[in-house]
């Protein structure tokens, strides 16, 4: 036993436990302190787990798909290591292990399912190497911290190389992180939905929206596609070069979004009670993934039954008679997704819309620019309000397309404000910082 690890792991369970009590989430700091008090902890504790390391990394769907995976395993009976929080650079990475630790500073774990930040895995891999990463799909987010999508995938390709035994389970419908699989070395396999879901003449929105993907990044030359489901996710090949989509290991069909969401893989019958098409492929990527280290998913529909989205993922709450859904919307793929999430529901709904730019959201607002907020226009949503440090930027956002807001900036008043004169339903969408403090403000109101 070192004694170094032993102390590191009770110093970060007590400082988890002051932050909590003081209402702060407390978890990056409790990592990061383990990490000065005992450089290999992670490596130590993570050798410590007796069967496989799963990390989801993506854009876009790393927490759902991460916590999802997690119960999947934990219902066949495995103890999980699992940073359900999201913290997801190399200290909440880190604190996810030590404070999973037991007082002997030793882990028991059989699994561990880790979300990491994109840029982060460069950082995390030499601690420990992965079994399997989940790529979920890859979208412009925070370019003034990630810069372009180039460089995204030049990260995740060193860290693939980094761990060549490591299997890859990637969204084939995005031809972006096909590619980033295909090329890497390692195997792989694929999900996605080969049947069309949307047509042209039902979705006026999907003629205008931003693609990420247009051009093959094997020859450079455009991609044709047979269809979109959102953004660049869809059916794809090359023309020059025949770069494709690849042959898809489980596919999605039957998709049925009228009640909730149903679909059919592997001759099974899935359905979650909770909307958004994007999280069939939420669903589908931790489904893959379990799969593919072979774990049998008996529980399957029992696990989607209980999940209940957390930490602002489609989390609902009840609040003086008002149901509210709060949702993480941080780039304009997501947003988007969003916005296709909340139009879903038919009935009248008032909408907050908060906005930060602090260091973690990115400062660069401007995809605020290339959300389709004009979906926005319809008679069943009474009321929008803007909120959050950059609430001024998004009312000249929202008066660019015609439609009215209510400004108030601090967002408890805004809830309130929502709580006391709306119509009982209500969405509230926020960016990457907001999102912590705002889920706080509801449960505290719910309590």
């Amino acid at each position: 036993m070192r004694v170094r690890r032993l102390i590191a792991v009770w110093t970060a369970k007590i400082v988890s436990t002051a932050c909590r009590l003081s209402g702060r989430q407390g978890v990056t700091l409790a990592g990061r302190i383990a990490l000065k008090m005992d450089p290999k902890i992670l490596t130590d504790l993570s050798s410590m787990v007796r069967e496989k390391i799963f990390v989801v990394c993506g854009t876009n769907g790393k927490t759902t798909t991460n916590n999802l995976l997690c119960s999947a395993i934990e219902s066949e009976g495995k103890k999980l290591v699992c940073n359900h929080t999201g913290s997801n650079m190399l200290a909440g990475v880190a604190a996810a292990f030590v404070l999973a630790a037991g007082n002997n500073g030793k882990l028991d774990a059989d699994y561990a399912c880790i979300e990491i930040d994109e840029a982060s895995t460069l950082r995390i891999f030499p601690h420990f190497k992965p079994d399997y990463m989940v790529l979920t799909n890859l979208f412009r987010d925070q370019l003034d911290r990630y810069g372009e999508i180039d460089i995204t995938m030049d990260i995740l390709d060193r860290a693939m190389k980094m761990a060549p035994e490591m299997t890859v389970i990637v969204n084939g419908d995005d031809a972006l992180s096909a590619y980033l699989a295909m090329k890497s070395g390692n195997s792989y396999k694929t999900y996605g939905i080969s049947e069309q879901v949307f047509h042209e003449q039902d979705s006026e929105q999907n003629r205008h929206e931003i693609r990420e993907g247009r051009f093959c990044k094997n020859c450079g030359a455009r991609l044709e596609y047979e269809f979109y489901h959102y953004s660049q996710i869809g059916k794809y090949h090359c023309p020059q070069c025949g770069f494709g989509r690849p042959e898809i290991d489980f596919d999605a069909s039957h998709i049925d979004m009228s009640d909730g969401l149903k679909f059919e893989v592997e001759n099974r019958k899935i359905r979650a009670n909770y909307r958004g098409f994007y999280n069939i492929y939420n669903i589908l990527a931790a489904y893959s993934a379990a799969r593919t280290a072979g774990l049998a998913l008996a529980k399957f529909d029992e696990v989607l039954k209980k999940f209940n989205p957390q930490n602002g993922r489609m989390e609902q709450f009840e609040i003086e008679g008002t149901h509210i859904v709060l949702n993480l919307a941080k780039n304009p793929a997501g947003f988007n997704q969003n916005i296709s999430a909340v139009m879903e529901d038919e009935k009248p709904k008032d909408i907050i819309i908060v906005i930060n730019d602090n260091a973690q959201d990115g400062t660069d607002i401007s995809w605020l620019w290339d959300v389709d907020f004009d979906r926005f226009a319809q008679d069943n949503i009474r009321s929008i309000t803007v909120s959050g440090i950059r609430c001024q930027d998004m009312r000249l956002r929202m008066k660019y397309v015609d439609i009215p807001s209510e400004l108030i900036a601090d967002v408890k008043s805004a809830i309130e404000a929502r709580i006391k004169d709306g119509c009982g339903n209500l969405y509230v969408l926020v960016n990457y910082t907001a999102l912590f403090s705002t889920r706080n403000i509801l449960v505290g109101m719910q309590n």
